[in-house]
């Protein structure tokens, strides 16, 4: 049985099952359409969660069959960003193909475009699989997940200027300077008289996020302590949804987690002054979500 588990000023956590919630309140209204799908969805591993998940063929028809309903109530100019880790094939040192094959699935049963492929590396992310990184010593840890960056156009809303990164200090002495070698480089690229000369604000970012998972304090786990909540064990860093927020959407635009978990998602679009909603199906993840938030209707 479905419910609203909380509500704030911009957003509204719900508990149940996301398929079912999102045809009974998202999709059966014409005019809410979403702008971001951003998500993490339970990966395939073969050790079960206590978060849940699905391996083999169960998960591939699971996972894909999301997408014709995530594209029905994505905006024209929207997007779907979904992170999904590394898998590995029980018994064997080897990297399990599901994961991509799951992606490319829900791309083709949603007629998306990829727009573009980010990873997220955690330096701090301990070394796994066990078996074969700490014991037998024959793989090195995995310490990255792949964020598909899909849209049902090939132009989506984006704007990067939204997530300029501080200038290095060498390229804020050459915008200062105002003089330095141009001409052809060996990589053949042309570097014009004027190229290094404007200030834009910022440096383009590249495609890989870098975010260590290891917070360990804050309201959210001080509001789980207090309440004898569960914490969730795969929370994601802020920097990962802050960035596909402010990249892809604009204030008031309205974001979609349908496995938001801890529902830092939900955080980040609420400071960021864009409408959200969170779904969760753990009834003990969805209450201790609500220690994200300073003020919240039950």
């Amino acid at each position: 049985m479905d419910s609203v588990c909380y509500k704030t000023k911009r957003g509204m956590m719900y508990l149940g099952d996301c398929e079912q919630i999102i045809r009974k309140y998202i999709s059966s209204d014409s005019k809410r359409r979403v702008d971001l799908i951003f998500t993490s969805p339970p990966f395939p591993l073969n050790r079960a969660k206590r978060y849940g998940n699905m391996t083999g063929e169960e998960y591939l028809e699971w996972f894909s069959g999301l997408a014709p309903l995530f594209s029905e109530i994505l905006a024209e100019d929207g997007s779907v960003v979904i992170e999904i880790g590394n898998a590995w094939e029980k018994g064997v040192p080897v990297h399990s193909t599901l994961p991509i094959e799951a992606l490319l699935k829900f791309k083709e049963r949603g007629n998306l475009y990829l727009c573009q492929e980010f990873i997220h590396y955690n330096p701090s992310a301990l070394p796994a699989p066990i078996e074969w990184v700490n014991k037998r010593r024959v793989r090195v840890k995995d310490s990255f997940t792949r964020l598909w960056w899909m849209a049902k156009t090939p132009n989506p809303r984006a704007d990067n200027r939204q997530v300029l990164e501080h200038y290095s200090e060498r390229m804020q002495k050459l915008i200062e300077r105002k003089s330095y070698n141009a001409g052809r480089r060996p990589s053949e690229h042309v570097i014009g008289d004027n190229s290094f000369m404007v200030d834009n604000g910022g440096a383009i970012p590249g495609n890989v996020i870098i975010a260590a998972n290891t917070a360990s304090k804050g309201k959210y786990f001080a509001y789980c302590k207090e309440k004898g909540l569960d914490i969730h064990p795969a929370r994601m860093p802020r920097e990962v949804p802050e960035f596909f927020i402010r990249f892809l959407t604009k204030e008031n635009g309205l974001v979609l987690d349908p496995f938001a978990g801890s529902n830092i998602t939900g955080a980040i679009a609420e400071q960021l002054n864009r409408n959200w909603i969170g779904i969760e199906i753990n009834e003990v993840y969805a209450s201790g979500s609500k220690g994200r938030f300073t003020e919240t209707n039950d």
